[in-house]
């Protein structure tokens, strides 16, 4: 590794190491390996002391996940309430174009999660809001070119084979949204400078209040000054700023961040190519995968009567979408406890803990699924009143279920990638689960057996599918030895730079 950001993390992860070694507990390698205990015995101490931990972690990842999808959801159903046409539109923009630009920021983010968590387990924590502010720079600037497909969201759509009328009106929305790009470029680095700090509570409060004061503001701007779709995103970009702002206010006056973050600094201007890389790297797993599901509903916009196809298919995915933020806290929570276990040299408990933490994701995707095939008649009229689109949400209803528990089980399996190093493996497996077999599919019998909606959704299940079995394969095959092994000799790597970074002194203390 020539780069000095990826020395930097190297050094990062040896010095964590070093510093943790003595913290991490062995409370759950030493149940699994006390001979003196029965086997039932040992499982049933390992599993309560692996669910407290697991619980611990993962909880508050799945509030502020879920309440920050549940602000940009709001939106979507209060313009879903004008019609049909609208509900069209809000899910093409949100779903379509929205999460695109999310989901790439989200990825870039992961380099400053990586790095912000090195840090702070290092006790290198000025460091901290050096790579707060490098990541908010490169992301910032990251949203000045992606603001172009905001603008031309119109003529982009169309030429994706969208009629003209839903991308008239998408685009009305998405124009709305621009300054909520900006507020992700902020948002992204400063969440993670805060979990990496084991800091979510506050997030979760904030992100609670302003919900309040969205649903009040969208209610008020959408029906009664009556600016309609353009009002509803105006509105939603707003209040991702006033989660940005309470944030960042939070860092500068909590006594918990007083460490971390010691003011403005001119290192945020250096190495910034060297993130970039690093950035970009950590982005490609997340964004082929999120890019997967919008473009099957871009491709529902060519199906016959799109109107009621991409409505059928917002709702069926929006709630594939609450199930999946569920999924991605113990996607966090497998991460972090697989590469901690595997770092503190526990084979036995990394193991462990992947079957604890996919186990209970499951339980819980399998009780939701059947409860959407219970209540199957009843989902679309959260979002729309319309019979056409509640019959056709219906019918689609098995497939659906079958989707929630897939997603239950595959984000966990990918956290576990993550925690284990294998992005790059995973990467390859979906451009080929996704791009050669998912899409493909679902072209074929969406359009040529005129299968429409349900043809299109069977072959994005049918992708996810394979994945899972894939990752499923390689997870439970896995050597837990050698991966200890492997993650103490990418911990041995690197040169300590540190100390030149720690003598330039900040620009702007608080």
């Amino acid at each position: 590794m020539e780069s000095t950001q990826v020395d930097e993390l190297s050094e990062l992860m040896l010095q964590s190491k070093r510093s943790l070694s003595g913290t991490i507990s062995s409370a759950l390698e030493d149940a699994i390996s006390d001979t003196s205990l029965s086997y039932f015995q040992r499982l049933q101490r390992a599993t309560i002391i692996e669910l407290k931990t697991l619980f611990r972690l993962a909880a508050p990842a799945i509030v502020v996940y879920l309440l920050n999808s549940i602000t940009s959801l709001s939106t979507q159903i209060f313009c879903g309430h004008l019609g049909n046409l609208q509900l069209a539109a809000a899910s093409l923009g949100t779903n379509g174009i929205q999460i695109f630009a999310y989901g790439l920021m989200l990825g870039m983010g992961s380099a400053v999660e990586t790095l912000c968590g090195q840090a702070y387990g290092a006790h290198k924590y000025e460091m901290l809001g050096v790579y707060l502010q490098r990541s908010t720079i490169l992301l910032m600037s990251t949203a000045v070119p992606l603001t172009l497909i905001y603008i031309f969201s119109k003529p982009l759509l169309i030429a994706l084979g969208e009629s003209k009328e839903i991308a008239s009106a998408a685009a009305l929305f998405v124009y709305g949204l621009i300054p909520q790009l900006f507020a992700y470029a902020a948002n992204v680095p400063i969440q993670k400078f805060l979990q990496a700090q084991s800091i979510v509570f506050p997030s979760a409060y904030i992100s609670t209040a302003t919900l309040v004061v969205h649903l009040l503001l969208t209610w008020v701007v959408v029906y009664k000054i009556g600016w309609g779709l353009l009002g509803g995103s105006l509105v939603l970009s707003l209040s991702w700023w006033i989660v940005v702002v309470a944030q960042f206010v939070y860092i500068l006056v909590s006594p918990r961040c007083k460490k971390t973050w010691t003011g403005l600094s001119s290192l945020a201007f250096s190495g910034l190519w060297d993130f970039l890389k690093l950035s970009t790297a950590s982005a490609v797993m997340l964004c082929l995968e999120t890019w997967y599901y919008q473009i099957l509903v871009l491709i529902a916009g060519l199906l016959p009567n799109p109107e009621v196809a991409l409505d059928t298919l917002s709702v069926c995915m929006t709630i594939v979408g609450w199930v999946y933020m569920i999924s991605v806290g113990f996607n966090a929570a497998a991460s972090v406890r697989v590469s901690n276990e595997l770092g503190a040299g526990h084979p036995k408990s990394a193991a462990f803990s992947v079957v604890i933490v996919t186990s209970s994701s499951l339980i819980i995707a399998v009780i939701l699924g059947i409860l959407t095939l219970i209540f199957r008649r009843e989902l679309s009229y959260i979002f729309t009143g319309g019979t056409t689109v509640s019959d056709a949400v219906s019918e689609l209803a098995p497939l659906l279920a079958i989707s929630i528990v897939l997603n239950g089980v595959q984000p966990v399996l990918s956290g576990v990638a993550v925690g284990c190093g294998w992005q790059a493996f995973v990467a390859y497996v979906n451009v080929g689960c996704y791009y050669l077999v998912g899409i493909p599919l679902g072209s074929v019998l969406g359009f040529y057996f005129n299968f429409g909606a349900k043809g299109i959704w069977s072959g994005m299940m049918g992708g996810t599918a394979i994945q899972t079995i894939i990752l499923l394969w390689v997870t439970f095959r896995a050597d837990w030895d050698k991966e200890v092994e492997k993650a103490r000799m990418r911990l041995d790597e690197g040169n300590d730079v540190m100390e030149e970074e720690e003598e330039a002194p900040p620009l702007l203390k608080n």
